[in-house]
């Protein structure tokens, strides 16, 4: 199922920038979306990107990231960018909201080409029904004709993007057989944000991992794609023995420890499942049957835009449905956009984590670099993880036994 991280080069075209690359193998075809413009020119239509996207709703997925994507363009480099003949089955599932502006849509999905992805349904780009990428019952198709074995399983189901929907879905898909197939397959599902809701259920039901990682929409159609969120995405598609060290709490709170442990627990090495994801995901499946049951597990939690005491409500919504219960860790990566408290502004994040190592005693691990944030390290959710502690203060995380893609397959620099 997995596959060796090999660092072989990746097979190159003559040297050809993207649209020629796009024109010459007729990969037009395969991306009827990618209709109206190359990506020359929608590289000097940012400006009109932004703008719209400025004007558009802001969701969770998009928040932070449209504050801060605000480097200057590497045209160039776009330009001169070597892109490989896709191999590696993808498909797109839309989940949640509609990635409206349909520009952004056409340029990640030439990255997509570009990087060695063989996008095989595009044109769920176009969908929209009222805030969401297409009506329930389309959005349910995304997964559940994979279930029922109607469309082919793919090796990688990308997520478009985040913001609000994919709970509504989650009675209509059978996770069982979902999960069973795609372990058969070696496929991963990657997503974050409000695809939290997916990645438990799948977890939970069909006792799968998926990939906590950037999406189609969010991340990949940005004027400037983030290169260190990119290649961390592709480092953990590639590599089954993946690890991501943690030195400070600063994307969780500057004033807390980077671990908030007791003496004894502070030196000690971890094993166990990894599960989680968006903080306001998670507690709203509370209760339900889509939250993952794990006994011995480690909590990863996240979250962007929520006040300290919505933070708090929603840790307290998961400490009395018992769901820390029987588990060894909390790890929380970013809490970002947070604000001040009106009330006090002594009472802050650090106060509410700390708050939540009293009540359940467990060691908490902050400052994980992932989240609604740049530069974030992408990992697999359902898979075995193992926390030790280093000498100077902080942890690493290390993760096996997850499904992984032949490194020779991606050109990680088309992605950017």
């Amino acid at each position: 199922m997995s596959s060796s991280s090999q660092s072989s080069a990746p097979p190159t075209l003559n040297p050809l920038n993207r649209r020629k690359f796009l024109t010459k193998m007729g990969i037009g075809a395969a991306l009827s979306v990618v209709h109206s413009q190359g990506m020359a020119d929608t590289l000097v239509n940012t400006d009109t990107i932004e703008q719209n996207d400025a004007r558009s709703q802001l969701t969770k997925d998009d928040l932070p990231l449209s504050l801060i994507d605000n480097k200057p363009l590497s045209e160039s480099n776009e330009l001169q960018s070597r892109c490989i003949i896709p191999s590696i089955e993808t498909r797109l599932f839309a989940s949640s909201n509609v990635g409206s502006n349909n520009n952004r849509n056409q340029l990640a999905l030439e990255r997509l080409a570009c990087a060695g992805f063989k996008v095989q349904n595009p044109t769920i780009t176009e969908r929209q029904y009222l805030r969401f990428a297409g009506t329930d019952a389309q959005r349910v198709s995304d997964l559940q004709n994979l279930a029922t074995g109607a469309i082919a399983m793919p090796k990688l189901l990308m997520a478009v993007r985040g913001g609000y929907g994919a709970m509504r879905l989650l009675p209509a898909v059978d996770w069982l057989t979902l999960g069973r197939i795609m372990a058969e397959r070696g496929t991963i599902l990657t997503g974050f944000s409000d695809v939290t809701a997916i990645q438990c259920a799948l977890l939970a039901q069909g006792k799968m991992s998926s990939l906590a990682a950037p999406m189609l929409y969010s991340e990949f159609g940005k004027a400037n794609p983030d290169k260190v969120s990119c290649q961390q995405f592709v480092e953990a598609l590639i590599n089954p023995n993946l690890s991501i060290e943690v030195q400070n709490a600063n994307l969780t709170s500057k004033q807390l420890p980077t671990i908030l442990a007791s003496d004894s627990d502070n030196t000690q090495t971890l094993n166990g499942t990894i599960w989680g994801g968006n903080l306001s995901v998670v507690s709203a499946l509370a209760g339900s049957k889509y939250l993952p049951r794990i006994d011995g597990g480690i909590v990863f939690l996240e979250d962007v835009g929520e006040q300290p005491y919505r933070v708090e409500r929603m840790l307290y919504d998961l400490y009395l449905a018992e769901v820390f219960k029987n588990q060894q860790a909390i790890v929380f990566g970013a809490i970002s956009a947070t604000g001040e408290d009106g009330y006090d502004a002594r009472y802050d994040v650090a106060t509410v984590i700390r708050q939540l190592h009293k009540l359940t005693g467990l060691p908490i691990y902050n400052g994980m670099s992932f989240g609604h944030i740049n530069q974030k390290h992408s990992f697999p959710l359902g898979a075995q993880c193992e926390i030790t502690p280093n000498t100077i203060g902080g942890y690493q995380l290390t993760f096996a036994n997850y499904p992984t893609i032949e490194a020779h397959t991606i050109h990680a620099e088309g992605l950017w």
